[in-house]
């Protein structure tokens, strides 16, 4: 049994490394094929990176890693050993690949365009200038789609392999200890003023509003990526005929639950309350037939993220 369990966390341990090496390779590839050619900081060290390279000129893995590295140490002098192996291998994973696509691969060209790149401007034609010295005619809407998903489906390997995002977040932990506000809200912040920058350096108005629209479909993927397709619901029913219901569950739906007791707060009546998690297509079944069988109940759906636990996904050992 211990040599068997010894195999499975080896080819668990293996699958993460390659998680981790396919989502920096994304990412990288997301950020320097089609964020940086369209002048978009869609938040992190990398948004930033973008910015500053297009101004300046550099490579954005450089400006990233120069960010990237201080913030781990400070992070780390701070906050303590918060970060992992892994996200330190993954920040260097993606400054490699970064590195590699940006010199030798493919540039800073856009993949995505309505017109042929081309090294000067067509009179009274709207075009963007890569930092390259390229001009090209952006399809920014198309483009901020597809930049999206890859950066969801990048971040969501690199969170499955069990690593941190770490840089610009790592602002928001130390932030986060001093002020007490919460760490969603500090995240929002940082991430808005990077995106911000893009107006504040470039003049248009459009590309912070790109930028946020590549944060919103980014996070809808890490969530798809991380959590699955599978959508549960946790039901609590308060009923009168907690018989039925339980046997209609258990009997015709194959699923088990709680019953709770518990005291009406108007008149304090005793009632039974039946806790139970299903997914969303026994979640419709039931709160169908419950007017059937108890017209009077009192039903309150949620929403379930992560559902653990036996008849579901298995608890993690770590």
């Amino acid at each position: 049994m211990a040599k068997a369990n010894t195999n499975t966390n080896w080819k668990k341990e293996v699958w993460a490394y390659v998680l981790l090496t396919v989502g920096s390779l994304l990412f990288a590839a997301g950020d320097v094929m089609f964020v940086n050619p369209y002048h978009m900081a869609p938040g992190g060290t990398y948004g930033l990176s973008n910015v500053f390279s297009t101004l300046w000129g550099g490579k954005i893995s450089v400006w990233a890693i120069c960010m990237d590295v201080p913030l781990l140490i400070i992070g780390t002098w701070i906050l303590g050993p918060k970060f992992g192996v892994k996200t330190i291998i993954s920040t260097f994973l993606i400054f490699g690949f970064t590195y590699v696509i940006e010199s030798w691969v493919w540039g800073y060209n856009p993949v995505i365009h309505d017109g042929p790149l081309m090294s000067s401007p067509i009179e009274g034609l709207s075009m963007v200038q890569t930092h390259d010295g390229m001009w090209f005619v952006p399809d920014y809407f198309l483009n901020t789609v597809v930049a999206g998903l890859i950066y969801g489906v990048a971040i969501g390997m690199i969170f499955r392999s069990g690593a941190t995002s770490g840089g610009s977040d790592i602002i928001s932990m130390i932030l986060h200890k001093y002020t007490k506000i919460s760490l969603g809200t500090l995240v929002t912040i940082v991430d808005g003023c990077i995106t911000l920058s893009t107006l504040i350096a470039f003049g248009d108005i459009r590309l912070p509003i790109y930028s946020i629209i590549i944060i919103f479909i980014e996070g809808k993927m890490i969530d798809l990526v991380v959590d699955g397709m599978k959508s549960y619901k946790t039901m609590f029913i308060v009923t009168d005929r907690l018989d039925e219901v339980r046997a209609y569950i258990i009997d015709d739906l194959k699923r088990g639950g709680t019953c709770i007791a518990g005291k009406g707060l108007y008149q304090g009546a005793e009632r039974q309350m039946i806790y139970v998690t299903l997914d969303r297509a026994d979640m419709v079944k039931l709160r169908s037939n419950l007017h059937n069988i108890d017209p009077q109940a009192f039903v309150n759906i949620m929403d379930s993220s992560e559902i653990l636990g036996t008849g579901f996904k298995a608890l993690p050992k770590e």
